[in-house]
């Protein structure tokens, strides 16, 4: 069961719907938490590159959460190819904008990564945050 900002429960496919609608408007929030249901398969069947393009979305609009959790889905394959440097890179910026936890998630990343792939890292990063997260 799904708890609205009000402790009200709602069913996970009305939660989909509006957050669809909103999600489709631009609101980062409603983007990154139907990222969320998708990863997870809450109200939806579990589609892991759907969640990627809504994490997407949000993490363009500085959503730190969805920058986390794209992040994760590079660092484990999940709705894209498994890629250190692109994990890296979202956990980076994340941590950049806020997020404690990404710090912790990047450096286990970095662990598996060789020298030259975090300065590549590091350099997507910066010319992320110059372009505004679009793109990335």
């Amino acid at each position: 069961m799904y708890y609205n900002g009000y402790g009200v429960p709602q069913d996970y496919k009305t939660a989909v719907k509006w957050y669809t609608r909103a999600a489709e408007q631009g609101v980062a929030v409603a983007q990154f938490n139907l990222g969320g249901m998708y990863d997870i398969g809450e109200g939806v069947p579990q589609d892991y590159k759907t969640a990627v393009k809504w994490y997407t979305r949000a993490a363009e609009q500085r959503e730190a959460s969805a920058q986390t959790n794209l992040g994760h889905m590079y660092a484990t394959g999940r709705g894209v190819l498994q890629n250190d440097v692109y994990a890296h890179m979202w956990f980076n910026i994340a941590a950049f904008n806020g997020e404690e936890k990404s710090s912790k998630k990047r450096n286990e990343v970095a662990k598996r990564m060789t020298t030259e792939q975090i300065a590549e890292a590091q350099k997507l990063a910066r010319e992320c945050v110059a372009k505004n997260y679009k793109g990335c």
